[in-house]
C-alpha cells in the first residue's frame, strides 16, 4: 500500500469508530496500564503484612505471575527485555508464599537464575525492604532514610522537597517504616534463605560514610531527640496527602508503603487506612482466564485529552457530542486547589491537570499542556466555564517553567543532585528536572494559543531545547520511548511557536529519524536504548512510535517525502480489521533504565492522530498548489 489519500481515508475512518466505540458513558477514555509482576508480587507482600490476604485473589496472581515468567525461568521489566534479578526475586517470594510446595520446577529455574544474577545482594533495595518485612533479609543491611527529614524545611539543603514528587510520596512514609523496622513473619519453608550470595564491598564516598553513620544513630540505645516529633510530623504528612480516592500520589509505591507506615504505628483502624485499602481494588484487573493483576497507575485524564486530538485531527467536529462529553469531563477534572508545587511556586495559582482520575496533590505539567490543546479544539455549552479553565490551566503551567528555560513533570526548578547519590535511590529518577518532551508539549500547546518566539517564555524554552538536543539530532524521551518520543514531541513544539523546518536543529533532528525508519515502513526503538546509545531508534516497528516519528517529519514540512509515505503505509498495512493496532511492546516510560508501561490506548490515539495530521498536511499542501 502506498499511503494514498484514499486508502488513509478509510484507515482514519475505522481508527475513528474504533476509538469512539471505546469511550466511557461520562465522556472519558482509559486505556489499561500494564507494567511488570513486581506489582502483584508486591500486592501478595502488602496483603500478607496488613493481615488481608485472600486466597482466591493469590491464586489468580499466582497464575498471572506463572502466565508472564520467561521459559529460562526469569521475570522482565518489558516483554523481550532481558531477565531483571529484582523482578524475578519479588515474583519468586510471592509464589513461594502463595505455595511453598506449587509450581517447583518453575521455582528452580528462577532460583538458578536469581543465584547466577548474584542472589539477594544484587537486588534493588525496595526488593530487600520488602524481603526485611518478611523477615528474609537484615534490616541493618538496608540504607537508612531518617524521619528527621521532617523536620529539614524546604529552604534548607537535604530537603524532602528536594526530592520528586513520586519519591516524597514514597520517602515519607518509609521513613517511619525504616526506622521501626516492623517484620511480619512468613511460614515455614516460604523463605528464601537458598537466595543468599556473597555480600557486596560496602559502596565508598561521602553518602556512605553519612549512611553508616545514621545506621549507627538507629542502633543507638538511648533517646533520638526529635524522632517523636519527625514521626508525627510524617504521619500527619500521609493523612493529609491521601487522595479522595483512597490512594497516595496516584501511584502504586507510594500507596503501599502508606498503608505500610499506617499499620506499622497502629493506625489500621483509622478511616485514611480503610480508604487506602479498599481503593487499590479500582486498580486491580481480573482477565477471562483466571487472572489478577495490578495497574500501577490509571490515565484517564491523559488517555482522553489525547483521544479529543486524536480525533479532532481526524476530523470530528468541534461540537460533536463525544468530543463535547470529553470536553466537559475534562474540565472537571482541573484541581483548583494546592500541592507541593506550591514549596518552589508559593504564588501560582492552581490550575494544572492530573493523569489520573483523582489527583489533587499533584497536578502534572504534561497533562496540563495536552489537555489545554483538546479543551481549545472543542466546543462546550458553557464556553464561559471553558474559557476560565483555559485561563487557569495556562497560567498555571507558565508559572511551572524552570529556571532553566524546560518544564519537569510536577515540580519546577527540582535540580537537586544528592537525591540521587544516596546509597537508598538504586531505583528510577528521584528527582524531577526538566525534560525535552514536557518541554516540547508545552510549547506545542503555546503555539496553539498564538504565542512566538518574541515572547519571553518560550524564548527561554527554545533556547533549552537547543542546548538539549543530542550530537546526533534527537532529543532525548523521559515519559515515553525513547528518542522517537521525544523527538516527536519536540519538533511539533518548536514548529508550532515559530521556529522554521529549514532550521538545522530540525533538520538534523529529522534526519535522525528517517535514518532509522525499518524495512517495514515502520519505527521502534527498544527500551534498552536508555542504557546503551546503540539501541537509540532502534527496534521492532510499532503503531505509536511510528506515529512519533510521522508527526515529527509532518511537522517538520516531510509529509510527501518517501520516508512518510512508508509511515503512513505501514499504519495502514497493519491496523485491525476492527479498525485499532496491536503492541505488545512497551512504549511508555516510568523511570528511565528501571520500570517501562504499556498504556492500552497509545497502539489507538497516536497512529490516529498522526494519519490526521498527515492527511490534513497533504490537503493544505494541494491547496496551496490549486491557488497558486
Amino acid at each position: 500500500m502506498s499511503g494514498r489519500d484514499w486508502d488513509v481515508d478509510n484507515v482514519v475512518r475505522r481508527a475513528t469508530e474504533a476509538l469512539l466505540a471505546r469511550q466511557r458513558p461520562d465522556g472519558a477514555w482509559w486505556g489499561l496500564l500494564s507494567t511488570n509482576v513486581a506489582m502483584e508480587a508486591e500486592y501478595v507482600f502488602l496483603a500478607h503484612a496488613l493481615g488481608r490476604r485472600n486466597p482466591d485473589r493469590e491464586q489468580r496472581i499466582r497464575r498471572h505471575l506463572l502466565a508472564c515468567q520467561h521459559p529460562d525461568g526469569y521475570w522482565t521489566l518489558y516483554p523481550g527485555g532481558p531477565g531483571d534479578v529484582s523482578v524475578t526475586t519479588e515474583a519468586y517470594q510471592a509464589l513461594k508464599l502463595i505455595d511453598p510446595e506449587a509450581d517447583r520446577p518453575r521455582l528452580e529455574r528462577a532460583r538458578d537464575f536469581i543465584r547466577a544474577a548474584g542472589g539477594l545482594e544484587a537486588t534493588r533495595v525496595f526488593t530487600r525492604l520488602w524481603l526485611a518485612l518478611l523477615g528474609q533479609y537484615p534490616w541493618d543491611a538496608l540504607p537508612v532514610v531518617p524521619p528527621e527529614i521532617m523536620l529539614v524545611p524546604p529552604w534548607l539543603p537535604f530537603n524532602l522537597y528536594d526530592f520528586a514528587s513520586w519519591a516524597r510520596a514514597t520517602i515519607v512514609p518509609l521513613t517511619v517504616v525504616l526506622a521501626r523496622r516492623p517484620v511480619f513473619p512468613i511460614p515455614p519453608g516460604a523463605g528464601v534463605e537458598e537466595l543468599r550470595g556473597p555480600h557486596r564491598p560496602p559502596p565508598r564516598g561521602v553518602f556512605a560514610r553519612i549512611d553508616r553513620w545514621l545506621k549507627a544513630y538507629q542502633r543507638w540505645p538511648g533517646p533520638h531527640p526529635g524522632r517523636a516529633r519527625a514521626e508525627a510530623r510524617a504521619i500527619a504528612w500521609i493523612l493529609a496527602h491521601q487522595e479522595r480516592d483512597g490512594s497516595w500520589g496516584g501511584i502504586q509505591p507510594p500507596w503501599f508503603y502508606a498503608l505500610l507506615a499506617l499499620k506499622t504505628v497502629g493506625l489500621e483502624r483509622h478511616p485514611a487506612f480503610e480508604r487506602g485499602w479498599q481503593g487499590l481494588e479500582a486498580f486491580g484487573v481480573d482477565t477471562e482466564d483466571g487472572r489478577w493483576w495490578l495497574q500501577a497507575c490509571v490515565s484517564p485524564t491523559w488517555d482522553t485529552a489525547l483521544a479529543v486530538l486524536a480525533l479532532r485531527a481526524a476530523g470530528l467536529a468541534a461540537d460533536h457530542p463525544a468530543l463535547v462529553r470529553a470536553g466537559q469531563w475534562l474540565v472537571a477534572q482541573q484541581v483548583t486547589t494546592g500541592g507541593d508545587w506550591q514549596i518552589r511556586r508559593p504564588h501560582a495559582p492552581p490550575g494544572g491537570f492530573p493523569f489520573e482520575f483523582v489527583n489533587d496533590h499533584y497536578p502534572d505539567v504534561d497533562d496540563t499542556a495536552v489537555v489545554l490543546m483538546a479543551l481549545a479544539q472543542v466546543a462546550l455549552p458553557d464556553a464561559q466555564r471553558r474559557k476560565t479553565a483555559l485561563t487557569r490551566g495556562f497560567r498555571w503551567m507558565v508559572a511551572m517553567q524552570s529556571k532553566n528555560g524546560g518544564w519537569g513533570a510536577f515540580d519546577a526548578d527540582n535540580f537537586a543532585t544528592w537525591p540521587s547519590r544516596i546509597p537508598f535511590s538504586d531505583f528510577g529518577w528521584v528527582t524531577d528536572p526538566p525534560t525535552e518532551d514536557v518541554t516540547g508539549h508545552v510549547l506545542e500547546c503555546l503555539g496553539g494559543f498564538g504565542y512566538d518566539t518574541a515572547w519571553p517564555v518560550v524564548a527561554r524554552a527554545v533556547s533549552y531545547l537547543r542546548r538539549a538536543q543530542t550530537p546526533e539530532g534527537p532529543w532525548f524521551g523521559r515519559w515515553g520511548v525513547n528518542y522517537l518520543y521525544g523527538t516527536g514531541a519536540v519538533v511539533p513544539g518548536l514548529v508550532a511557536v515559530g521556529v522554521p523546518p529549514e532550521d538545522p536543529a530540525i533538520r538534523r533532528a529529522l534526519e535522525w529519524v528517517v535514518a532509522r525508519q525499518n524495512p517495514d515502513g515502520g519505527f521502534g526503538e527498544d527500551c534498552r536504548s536508555y542504557l546503551d546509545p546503540a539501541w537509540r531508534g532502534r527496534g521492532p516497528s510499532t503503531p505509536s512510535q511510528t506515529a512519533w516519528a510521522l508527526m515529527a517529519l509532518v511537522a517538520g514540512g516531510q509529509a510527501d517525502t518517501p520516508a512518510a509515505r512508508r509511515a503512513v503505509a505501514y499504519l495502514a498495512r497493519t491496523q485491525r480489521p476492527d479498525g485499532s493496532w496491536d503492541e505488545p511492546q512497551y512504549t511508555g516510560t516510568g523511570f528511565p533504565g528501571d520500570f517501562y508501561i504499556n498504556y492500552g490506548l497509545y497502539r489507538q490515539v497516536f497512529p490516529l492522530l498522526a494519519l490526521g495530521r498527515w492527511r490534513a498536511s497533504r490537503a493544505a499542501a494541494r491547496e496551496e498548489a490549486a491557488s497558486g
